[in-house]
């Protein structure tokens, strides 16, 4: 039984007339009302027919469902908003939830995909990682730092290992995940200690001050290779034992042309690539390079990501991912967009969009999956552990995955 036949089997008119008031078509009488009675000023015959538009509707449907209701039929001409919801909002029984419709009941349980976290900055970051033991740290303008256990974000460092403010853009961890090093503008560099959180300046090594374009580490803690690399297509490379680090370089891969990343598999074997689409193979520790790819290139190289020797991935700003199986390169469509970061571990790709959006491969043959995240910032980085994913961009925004 509808709101309105109770209503006129509980008081007549009156009590219709209010819940008239609250549906569309008294919506639209009134404004028949306001429209007629401003033409008034043209002609005055107007107002009867602006008094007929507001007040006929109403004494019409009364009188119709006062006969329908005095022939034993339900009302159902003018159902009230509260009706209608209730119509609408009762579930079918002998219907079984779609999936979409479960996926919303998990979302609210438990939400799942990429979710936005709260972090105590709004500057940009520039890189992530996520070392064996699932903690993540970030670097970005100013010289922040943030780390992460898997629960806040906190800052490490608010001005950089130098208290100077310079710009980091580079972040890597052993293998272990007891040291971090972080590297940035002006030559600007720094180990932290996984463990204790301490943090040693090792800025401008062997007096150069270029910018640190990126950063990629080897080894196991107290026994490291750190490389990094510049804007004019240099690598410098780096030794840690004991407290001290042994540099050697800057050595050009190539034909001098800025590198934009850098990466390494194990304290050996490792990859790099410059924006001129050449990609380089060292398999001594950044002794020596060997140019393997790249050729025909439409866009320009963004990130470059390994699974060890002959094994690596790079991204460009067309939404391509261009696989090296150790002879051949296989161009992978994920995006109709720029892709701006690359990440693997074990056979898991992901990658992050300059929309905001994260790319996920499960494995070599599957398909890639798009998540669109609850943010609209730029994602710049991204990182993989055994059990969490991290990806950072503008405005301090950092987007995970567990």
């Amino acid at each position: 039984m509808t709101s309105h036949t109770v209503r006129l089997e509980e008081g007549g008119f009156v009590p219709f007339f209010r819940s008239y008031t609250k549906t569309w078509i008294h919506a639209v009488a009134t404004a028949g009302l306001t429209a007629f009675g401003t033409l008034t000023i043209v002609h005055r015959w107007f107002a009867g027919l602006a008094l007929a538009m507001y007040v006929v509707p109403p004494i019409v449907l009364y009188l119709r469902q006062r006969g329908r209701l005095e022939d034993g039929s339900e009302s159902r001409a003018v159902d009230s908003p509260e009706a209608t919801r209730r119509e609408h909002s009762e579930p079918d029984d002998k219907r079984p939830p779609s999936e979409g419709e479960r996926q919303a009941d998990q979302n609210d349980a438990s939400p799942v995909g990429w979710n936005t976290t709260e972090t105590p900055t709004d500057a940009t970051l520039h890189d992530v990682t996520v070392t064996t033991s699932n903690d993540g740290y970030a670097v970005g303008d100013g010289g922040i730092v943030l780390s992460s256990d898997g629960d806040e974000w906190d800052a490490v460092l608010e001005d950089g290992p130098a208290a100077k403010g310079t710009d980091l853009r580079g972040v890597a961890a052993t293998a272990d995940g007891e040291a971090i090093w972080i590297a940035g503008d002006s030559g600007v560099l720094g180990r932290i200690d996984g463990k204790t959180g301490r943090h040693t300046n090792y800025t401008a090594p062997e007096d150069i001050t270029d910018n640190w374009l990126g950063v990629a580490v080897g080894g196991s803690g107290g026994d490291e290779r750190v490389l990094l690399i510049t804007g004019s297509g240099a690598v410098v490379r780096g030794t840690y034992r004991a407290g001290t680090v042994d540099w050697a370089g800057p050595d050009k891969p190539g034909s001098g042309s800025s590198l934009c990343a850098i990466a390494l598999a194990d304290a050996a074997v490792g990859y790099c690539c410059d924006t001129n689409d050449a990609v380089f193979e060292t398999t001594d520790g950044g002794e020596s390079f060997e140019r393997i790819g790249l050729e025909g290139v439409d866009g320009t190289l963004t990130d470059i990501a390994t699974g060890g020797r002959e094994d690596c991935a790079v991204s460009d700003d067309t939404g391509i991912v261009h696989r090296y199986d150790g002879s051949t390169w296989t161009p992978d469509r994920v995006v109709d967009g720029s892709l701006s970061g690359l990440a693997r571990h074990v056979d898991r790709t992901v990658a992050c969009a300059g929309d905001g959006s994260v790319l996920e491969r499960r494995s070599p043959g599957a398909e890639w999956d798009r998540f669109d995240t609850d943010t609209a910032s730029s994602l710049l980085a991204v990182s993989l552990g055994p059990a969490r994913a991290v990806a950072v961009g503008e405005g301090g925004t950092v987007v995970e995955h567990r």
